[in-house]
């Protein structure tokens, strides 16, 4: 194990890093590339919150990118980690804390090596916008993970 965050991983595709590397400076823009996702995200916290309420609860937010959806489950006082692989949408992430004033736990770590450091850790898993950018989507979420909800 000589990668602590997996990013070694035949599961972590380059050229999909890349691209999210590439949007990273415009992640919190609403009106840029991403603006869909920022269109949606009042529809994906409210379908997250309404299966597994969030106020309170530990969450994470597998392939959280720049931290759209890991911020607005914040908001609703959720105690959120959010994880990717890519180390700018992170930074762009953590930036963008200090702007809202919320608490998210941004950390560098693929789904499959974080589940080995922390394993039934958290109330609530999402994940939204990572298995259609990963070469094995099945190998991100084993059959059991140990949380209790899934949103």
């Amino acid at each position: 194990m000589n990668d602590p965050f997996g990013l070694d991983s035949p599961n972590v595709d380059a050229d999909e890093l890349a691209k999210f590397k590439a949007l990273a400076p415009i992640w919190w823009d609403r009106r840029g590339a991403l603006r869909a996702l920022h269109d949606i995200n009042g529809l994906r916290v409210a379908y997250v919150n309404g299966r597994a309420p969030l106020a309170g609860r530990k969450v994470i937010d597998l392939g959280c990118g720049g931290g759209i959806l890991s911020e607005a489950m914040a908001a609703l006082g959720a105690h959120v980690t959010g994880i990717d692989a890519g180390e700018e949408p992170l930074a762009v992430a953590r930036l963008h804390l200090q702007e809202s004033r919320l608490r998210v736990d941004y950390q560098l770590a693929t789904a499959e090596r974080f589940a080995e450091r922390a394993p039934a850790r958290f109330d609530a898993v999402t994940c939204m916008e990572l298995l259609e950018h990963v070469p094995d989507p099945p190998s991100v979420s084993p059959p059991e993970s140990g949380s209790r909800d899934r949103a």
